[in-house]
Order: C-alpha cells, then sequence, then structure tokens
C-alpha cells in the first residue's frame, strides 16, 4: 500500500517537472522569436539594403505613434540611421522646421534634425503627420538604462511628448551597430 502511494507521488512529480520544462524552453523560444522579429531588411534596389525596426510609442494623449528606426546601406556603402514617426492623419501636424528634441530622466538633451524631405516625392504636399530625423549623430549618446522622451513640436504650437521604453534604444542601437 506504501508503495502504491510513493509511486503516485513520484508520477505527480515528474508529470509536474516534464510540465515545468516545457513551460520554461517554450517561453525561452517565445522570447528569442520576438528579440529577432524586430529587425527586417530589404533590399531597396541593387546594391542598397534597409534593415528597421518597428514599435508603437504612445503620445500624452494615449495616442499611438508608429517608430520606424531604419539603417540604409547604399552602394556607396554610406551608411545613414532615421526614425520616421508616424501619427494617425488628422491627429497633428508637424512642424518640420523644429528638430526632434531627445531628453532623458537626468535632464540630458539632444536634438536630431529633421529629413522628411528625404521621404517625399511631392515637397508641396508633404503627409502632415509624418516626420524623420537623423540619429546617427546622436544614437551612442544614449543610454539604455535611463528613460528616454522624444518631443514632436506640432504646427499648432503644441508639444508631442512620446515615451520610448529602454528596449526600443537598445535595439536601434544593435540595428545601428550591426555589420551587414
Amino acid at each position: 500500500m506504501i508503495g502504491y502511494f510513493l509511486s503516485k507521488i513520484f508520477s505527480h512529480f515528474l508529470l509536474l517537472l516534464t510540465i515545468v520544462s516545457m513551460v520554461s524552453l517554450g517561453l525561452g523560444t517565445f522570447t528569442n522569436l520576438h528579440a529577432v522579429a524586430g529587425i527586417t531588411q530589404l533590399q531597396e534596389a541593387p546594391g542598397q539594403m534597409v534593415y528597421q525596426s518597428r514599435q508603437t510609442l504612445k503620445d500624452q494623449h494615449g495616442n499611438s505613434w508608429q517608430a520606424i528606426a531604419f539603417k540604409r546601406i547604399p552602394p556607396n556603402g554610406k551608411t545613414s540611421f532615421d526614425l520616421r514617426l508616424v501619427g494617425f492623419p488628422g491627429m497633428v501636424d508637424i512642424d518640420r522646421s523644429k528638430p526632434l528634441l531627445l531628453t532623458n530622466s537626468l535632464g540630458g538633451t539632444s536634438t536630431a534634425d529633421d529629413t522628411s524631405s528625404f521621404i517625399f516625392t511631392d515637397l508641396s504636399t508633404p503627409e502632415p503627420s509624418v516626420g524623420q530625423y537623423n540619429l546617427q549623430p546622436i544614437l551612442s549618446q544614449l543610454q539604455v538604462e535611463i528613460p528616454l522622451m522624444l518631443i514632436l513640436s506640432a504646427s499648432n504650437g503644441e508639444e508631442i511628448h512620446l515615451s520610448v521604453p529602454p528596449s526600443f534604444v537598445q535595439e536601434w542601437q544593435t540595428l545601428f551597430s550591426s555589420r551587414e
């Protein structure tokens, strides 16, 4: 009788151990897939590659913005690294005469120049809720462990604040430093 109970307890223990092992391995697999899935690559033209990372950011009003960080490597090898911010159409008109302001929780600030003129085929009618900024000169200065805020100027004088999680900054730096 005691042998029967011990074998039952042992079999339940093995079952529990198997389940815990499978869950642990499964979570590790999904975590790695998520990290790898953040960066995509595409060939824009012969000899020109683009590597990009896409995330969603929220502004102070709860509106979603798409943040697309991308590294472009043209045939001449002169790499560029930009951040494109896309708001919902009709939500805001970005003031492209002002740079993107990056601030951290310690009071450090940097600016990124507007490069939106490179993305619109018709400069007389640029998309008002899309802005693009050159992050290359300042990306290595951003500290992953310090929270970051992006501040966009709107045409109506309002400032749009976008909170950037440290994992996004880390992904941008990984994208920029990769030697593809």
